[in-house]
C-alpha cells in the first residue's frame, strides 16, 4: 500500500478564503491526498481551496452558524486500517487532551485544534496532533503552523512552520 499523505490545519479564523490563504494552502498541501480541518475555519467556504482532495472538517467554537449547521462537532475517519478522530475541542478548558480518548476510545490518532499550540506526540499508543493555528494567530505573533500525517504501515506525524514573507 502506498502511504496516504494527510494535510492537517486548524484555527484559520477566516470569513472567506483570501488569495494569501489560497497560495499558502497550495504550497503546504499540494501533494496531500486528504485534508483534515480541526475547526474554527469560521465559514465552510474555506474548504473550497482544496479541489480534488478528500476533505474532512469539524466546526469549532468560533464558526459561523452555517458552519455549525453543516459540519459535525467531531467525527471518525478510517484510513489504511487506522481510526483517526477529528475534533476542535473537548470542553471549555485548554487542557482537554486527556478527555479525547473518552470521545474516541478506538482511535489510533486524534486530531484537535482550539489551543493554537502545535502538538505531535504519542500517549498510550495514540498519536495526538494539534496543527496549531494555520493563519499565525498563535502566541507572540508567531507564524502559522500545520501538520502532515503519513498513513502507511504506521502513523507518522510532523508539525511544520509556515515561512513568513520578509
Amino acid at each position: 500500500m502506498n502511504p496516504v499523505k494527510i494535510g492537517i490545519l486548524s484555527d484559520t479564523h477566516l470569513a472567506r478564503p483570501t488569495e494569501t490563504f489560497k497560495k499558502i494552502a497550495e504550497a503546504c498541501f499540494h501533494d496531500a491526498d486528504m485534508i483534515l480541518h480541526a475547526g474554527d475555519l469560521t465559514d465552510p467556504a474555506i474548504l473550497t481551496v482544496f479541489p480534488g482532495k478528500e476533505v474532512h472538517a469539524v466546526h469549532g467554537n468560533m464558526c459561523s452558524a452555517l458552519a455549525c449547521q453543516h459540519l459535525p462537532t467531531h467525527k471518525e475517519i478510517q484510513v489504511g486500517g487506522f481510526t483517526i478522530g477529528l475534533i476542535h475541542r473537548a470542553g471549555n478548558s485548554y487542557d482537554f487532551e486527556e478527555r479525547l480518548l473518552d470521545i474516541f476510545p478506538e482511535a489510533d490518532c486524534i486530531v484537535y485544534g482550539h489551543t493554537h499550540k502545535p502538538v505531535c506526540h504519542r500517549l498510550g499508543g495514540v498519536l495526538y496532533i494539534n496543527p496549531g493555528s494555520f493563519t499565525g494567530t498563535g502566541y507572540s505573533g508567531a507564524g502559522g503552523t500545520f501538520a502532515i500525517l503519513e498513513v502507511g504501515e504506521t502513523l507518522q506525524g510532523q508539525i511544520y512552520q509556515i515561512q513568513a514573507k520578509r
